[in-house]
């Protein structure tokens, strides 16, 4: 019986052994696969928030070009103001000169030849304000999108590099 109870009492000890070896590896592996959880989960966050600083730049350089274009539009559109009242102002003048110029006329030759005259130098520099009023509205559209078509395609390029 002594032989039996330390048989009974060896196997106990190796049974005890056994389930604390079987419990430091369980442990062990619950630690390993725990602490690879909590690292995926670090990298899983840092990536978003790297994300969403991206896209906060990205929507911080999207309203820059947006700001820049309406001023430059508005730049624009004031030129153009100030060149057709400056046009305006003088054609006003230069009518008001020709209708003293064409009351001095002496004949109805000479009314119809300064009319004539004043209907050409009329016409030129209304040709003429047009082509400085063409060239004010081409610059200002296309001073005005450059920022934008910039940003489209800084975003395209990047959209790009990512796939």
């Amino acid at each position: 019986m002594a032989e039996t109870a330390e048989t009974l009492k060896k196997t106990v000890e190796q049974t005890a052994q056994t389930a604390a070896q079987t419990a430091a590896k369980t442990k062990a592996q619950a630690e390993t696969f725990q602490a690879a959880g909590v690292k995926a989960m670090r990298e899983g966050i840092e990536k978003s928030v790297a994300s969403l600083s991206e896209l906060n730049v990205h929507g911080k350089k999207n309203l820059d070009a947006m700001v820049e274009s309406a001023t430059v539009a508005q730049k624009g559109a004031e030129a153009l103001s100030q060149q057709a009242l400056g046009f305006a102002k003088t054609s006003w003048e230069d009518g008001v000169a020709a209708s003293k110029e064409l009351s001095t006329a002496r004949s109805v030759q000479e009314f119809f030849e300064l009319q004539t005259n004043w209907a050409k130098k009329s016409m030129e520099r209304y040709m003429s304000e047009l082509t400085r009023t063409n060239e004010i509205l081409t610059s200002t559209v296309k001073d005005s999108l450059k920022p934008i078509n910039d940003r489209v395609s800084e975003s395209v390029e990047a959209f790009q590099a990512a796939r």
